[in-house]
């Protein structure tokens, strides 16, 4: 992803900002689709099949557009473990994710998964080393009041499917750490492939042990979930070359609307005033943080998604 604080002169035309934004905010509804049908599959099917599924169509187009744009030589990597490792964090956290959706309303996991910038944060100093200012711990640490009035610890009980929505969280601010690692020498489209073909060999073997035959439309619903994955991956990636993070990154929270409205649509779910405040709260913290490293001319981190890849760290190649 680009850098930010560059100067004006230096920035795309305005046109191909316009498209980026744009092409952003499609990207994100389209992750919210992906998860709602997820969740509507977690009924019926293991969690660890659904992340196989999602993970192995996701494939699909990443390795179509990868093969038109470059060939088999923009997939080589001289990373590999890395890759493995980064892979290994993406099937844990698409599990607990995936989990949380067939847990919880989807509006309610996204507003405790909108914590991955905060831990992305918290975080960056111990395995990164870098530097973290005050302005942007007190950021974390009032984003983490905001989980706090979301699952109201000695109120309410805290239910399996948050604590496990914390956990992808927290797994997929570690796999994005290893994006800006892996993001000095490997290609945008070697990192989509390794961490999404590793997490589909991992869930792999899983499937023996409670996998069930899916009908054919559940079967066309697994194999849409992926693709809507992969696809809304690549238009994501696509949105941060052609427009800066700063504008970009925000439209994650639009996925808020969508889950919210496709969750009363689908499942009659009405979002309490807790977690809507809670969201707010984590929301600001991480639009704050953004704007941070922004200022300070850093690589902002982009969103990812925990069983769907993740646009670049640096600039695409």
């Amino acid at each position: 992803m680009s850098q930010l604080g560059v100067a004006a002169a230096t920035l795309p035309a305005a046109p191909a900002i316009g498209a980026g934004v744009g092409l952003g905010a499609l990207a994100f509804a389209l992750f919210t689709g992906m998860d709602a049908l997820i969740k509507w599959l977690s009924a019926d099917y293991p969690i660890h099949q659904l992340v196989f599924s999602n993970a192995l169509f996701a494939l699909v187009p990443v390795l179509l557009v990868s093969l038109r744009r470059g060939g088999l030589g923009r997939l080589r990597t001289r990373r590999l473990r890395l890759h493995v490792l980064r892979g290994l964090l993406g099937a844990a956290g698409g599990l607990l994710a995936f989990y949380a959706y067939s847990q919880l309303p989807l509006a309610d996991a996204y507003a405790i998964i909108f914590t991955t910038p905060l831990m992305i944060t918290a975080l960056s100093l111990p395995v990164l080393g870098e530097p973290v200012g005050w302005r942007r711990w007190s950021a974390v640490a009032v984003g983490f009041v905001g989980v706090l009035i979301m699952l109201r610890p000695g109120v309410a009980p805290i239910g399996v499917g948050a604590l496990a929505a914390l956990g992808g969280a927290c797994l997929s601010a570690l796999s994005i750490l290893l994006v800006r690692k892996l993001g000095t020498t490997e290609s945008t489209a070697s990192i989509a492939l390794y961490s999404n073909l590793t997490v589909a060999l991992i869930a792999g073997v899983l499937q023996p042990f409670g996998g069930i035959l899916p009908t054919v439309l559940d079967f066309c619903l697994m194999a849409a979930a992926g693709l809507i994955g992969g696809t809304a991956l690549l238009v994501l990636i696509e949105a941060y070359r052609r427009a800066p993070a700063a504008l970009v990154a925000p439209f994650q929270y639009t996925q808020m609307v969508w889950a919210i409205l496709l969750g009363f649509v689908v499942w009659g779910d009405v979002p309490e005033i807790a977690k809507l405040l809670g969201a707010t709260v984590v929301a600001a913290s991480g639009l704050f943080i953004l704007y941070r490293e922004t200022t300070l001319g850093r690589r902002p981190t982009a969103s990812l998604h925990p069983n769907a890849g993740s646009p670049p760290a640096t600039t695409p190649r």
